[in-house]
């Protein structure tokens, strides 16, 4: 029996989001013969993954009781969310107008958390969706293969200056993330140039940029101490290096087995021309 035909009645309700990541879920559930079931989030999700799918429709990003209700109907009992999703948008004028969420969202939004931060709005995700029989699983479950291996990935190593940016960074980064803050910052000769919050990021390197009009900063992006893979894993690729590159950084720290690299090829290879130096590295 193949690979691709061992779980043949496995069926995987992907939720997906902005990005290459939802991508490479489909396909790792597909290699392992799983059915893919693809719920689209509107203004998000790239409309190629319907291609990838056995089933794909569109949907809100909140719209909680929508989602549980075409799982349900497709017979989906696993599900994955994978992919960016804008959380600041949230906060913008007329929000309830331009996201129309159903009763479910609504619900859980103003009644059933009792704080907006990402964790304790995903795990009552889970806990409603648990309720009406649907798992959520592991993002990564079918694409561990893409989790960055420990070392330096670039033929240029880091410097003694840029191993103690490194190094203080990653103690900053690592208390933000257990108080779920962010999981990213920006530091430069052991001085914090900028921290992630809410805006992502991506935004957060254009700002970085924007303070150190220098450049030579270094971005540290981990996994927050009690990680929950259900909901989020820390994801760079090649628009990251480009990102890094337009902004001056010189070099990316992530955390080894906890961060998703996508097309670790094309990223290594970006980060060589741009000069910058990736590094891997444990918790310490």
């Amino acid at each position: 029996m193949t690979q691709g035909t061992q779980h043949h009645d496995a069926h995987l309700g992907l939720i997906a989001g902005a990005g290459q990541f939802p991508f490479l879920v489909a396909r790792g559930a597909r290699a392992a013969g799983c059915r893919v079931d693809i719920l689209g989030l509107r203004g998000l999700a790239d409309p190629a993954l319907a291609a990838e799918a056995d089933r794909f429709r569109w949907t809100g990003m909140v719209r909680l009781g929508h989602w549980i209700r075409t799982l349900r109907r497709w017979g989906d009992s696993e599900a994955i969310l994978a992919g960016s999703v804008h959380k600041s948008e949230m906060y913008g004028r007329f929000r309830l107008l331009r996201y129309m969420p159903d009763w479910a969202s609504i619900r859980l939004w103003y009644f059933d958390v009792p704080d907006k931060r990402n964790d304790t709005v995903l795990c009552a995700v889970a806990d409603a969706m648990a309720q009406k029989g649907i798992t959520l699983e592991d993002c990564v479950k079918y694409c561990s293969k893409d989790m960055a291996p420990e070392g330096v990935l670039t033929s240029r190593q880091p410097s003694a200056a840029q191993q103690k940016d490194a190094e203080f960074g990653w103690r900053i980064v690592k208390e933000m993330g257990r108080l779920d803050i962010g999981q990213s910052i920006a530091v430069k000769e052991t001085e914090v140039i900028a921290v992630e919050a809410i805006e992502g990021t991506d935004r957060m390197i254009e700002r970085a940029g924007q303070l150190c009009r220098h450049g030579g900063w270094a971005l540290v992006k981990v996994a927050k101490p009690d990680q929950d893979l259900r909901f989020d894993v820390p994801t760079v690729g090649p628009d990251t290096i480009a990102n890094l590159k337009r902004n001056g950084a010189a070099l990316l720290v992530i955390e080894a087995e906890k961060t998703l690299i996508i097309d670790r090829q094309r990223t290594v290879e970006a980060a060589e021309k741009a000069g910058i130096v990736i590094v891997c590295q444990s918790i310490k």
